[in-house]
Formats: C-alpha cells, sequence, structure tokens
C-alpha cells in the first residue's frame, strides 16, 4: 500500500549489524513482510548463530526505532488509495493485516489519506504473525466473513505462504516489492499484478460477496 520496504530494509541492516549479525540486502529482503523475530532469527542462522527470544525481541525492538526515524515521508504505491475507495463504493470489507508493530504504522496509514480510520490487525493481535496464516484469521474474525471468501493481497513470499495456510485467496503484487513474481507465484499466489491497479480490474469481475485483507500498509 505505502513504499516502505527500502526503509525497513534499510532498518533491519542497521539492527543486525549492530548485534554483530552481518547479513547483506539480498538475505535481509527476503525476509521482508514475515514477523520481526523471524527476521531476526533467520538472519542470525543463515550466519551459524542462534539467537533466544529476548535476543531476537531486542533486535526487532530496535530496527523498528530505526525505521520510526526512516519512514518520516513514505509516498502511497500506485493506485493504493484508488483500490481502498473502490472496495468501499463496492461495500466489500476490508483489513490490513501487518506483521509491524502498533506504532510503526502511523506515518504509513496517514500517507493513504484515507476519508476514516482503517481496520488493522497487527503484530501486539496474535501470538504468531507471517508466515503464520494468525494474523489473517483475526482479520477475517473481526471483518465476520470467512477465509474462503477472502482476498488477501501482498507483496512477499510470506504473504502468499500466510495466505495459503488461511485458507484465502493469495493475491500477490510486486510494486514495492523486495522479490520478484517468480518468487510471489513459487511461494503460493494464484495471480501477480504489477501494481494495484491491476488488483481493481480483477475486482470488477468479482461479486461484490467478496472480503478483502491488505498487507501491511
Amino acid at each position: 500500500m505505502v513504499d516502505t520496504v527500502p526503509a525497513r530494509i534499510k532498518a533491519w541492516l542497521q539492527a543486525l549489524h549492530e548485534a554483530g549479525i552481518l547479513v547483506g540486502t539480498v538475505e535481509v529482503a527476503a525476509l521482508i513482510g514475515s514477523d520481526g523475530k523471524h527476521v531476526a532469527r533467520e538472519s542470525a542462522r543463515a550466519l551459524g548463530q542462534d539467537l533466544d527470544e529476548q535476543r531476537a525481541e531486542g533486535i526487532d525492538r530496535r530496527q523498528g526505532e530505526i525505521f520510526e526515524i526512516l519512514n518520516v515521508d513514505p509516498k502511497p504505491l500506485p493506485a493504493s488509495r484508488e483500490l481502498l475507495m473502490t472496495l468501499n463504493a463496492r461495500r466489500i470489507p476490508w483489513a490490513i493485516a501487518t506483521s509491524s508493530r502498533h506504532e510503526q504504522v502511523g506515518a504509513s496509514v496517514q500517507a493513504l489519506r484515507l476519508p476514516r480510520p482503517p481496520t488493522i490487525i497487527d503484530g501486539r493481535d496474535v501470538a504468531h504473525a507471517k508466515p503464520a496464516p494468525d494474523l489473517l484469521l483475526k482479520a477475517c474474525r473481526v471483518l465476520g466473513v470467512e477465509p474462503k471468501r477472502c482476498w488477501y493481497v501482498g507483496d512477499s513470499s510470506w504473504d502468499m505462504i500466510a495466505a495459503r495456510a488461511a485458507g484465502m485467496v493469495a493475491m500477490g503484487v510486486t510494486a514495492g516489492s523486495a522479490v520478484r513474481a517468480g518468487d510471489l507465484t513459487s511461494a503460493g499466489a494464484v495471480k501477480v499484478c504489477k501494481t494495484l491497479r491491476g488488483v481493481i480490474q480483477l475486482i470488477g469481475r468479482e461479486p461484490s460477496g467478496i472480503a478483502r485483507v491488505e498487507s501491511e500498509p
């Protein structure tokens, strides 16, 4: 929804390097979109290190602090606001499900200039964030819809894995993504669009009974 991936990668690299975990951009980019503690653990594991819960939590919190400093003027991705307005006009319920901490979401949501606050399910709402399906299933409960009637739109492999695990239709978008279309398809996307405008076109062919759960803003 909002172009935050470059800032997120930069924040992770700084936090991990401060902790002595000297991974590179490619390794971190592949993990973007998953739970923060998962990013920390997998980055460390790639170098033959193991992190306990406390240290993984600390690194995650540190990258969040850095991200808040870097994410001062995020820009909406193409057609993001248009998509949400289309959903509202068609009375299709939707929510944002993000692995990010609650305090990190504000700037991105503000950038969308929505007429009212959106429904957001974030990392504090569940015990396990993406790639676990918990965030998505919680969003379904909040919206009052069945997972099988939902599209989950995301830009990371972890989004697609979580969508499949939740029993939702996985829709991939490459605009703003840290991975390629083939990666999203391999992870379970039934359709990959270059931008959210492609998703709008697909919605136009569907009945209004669908619901949507978006990835992080």
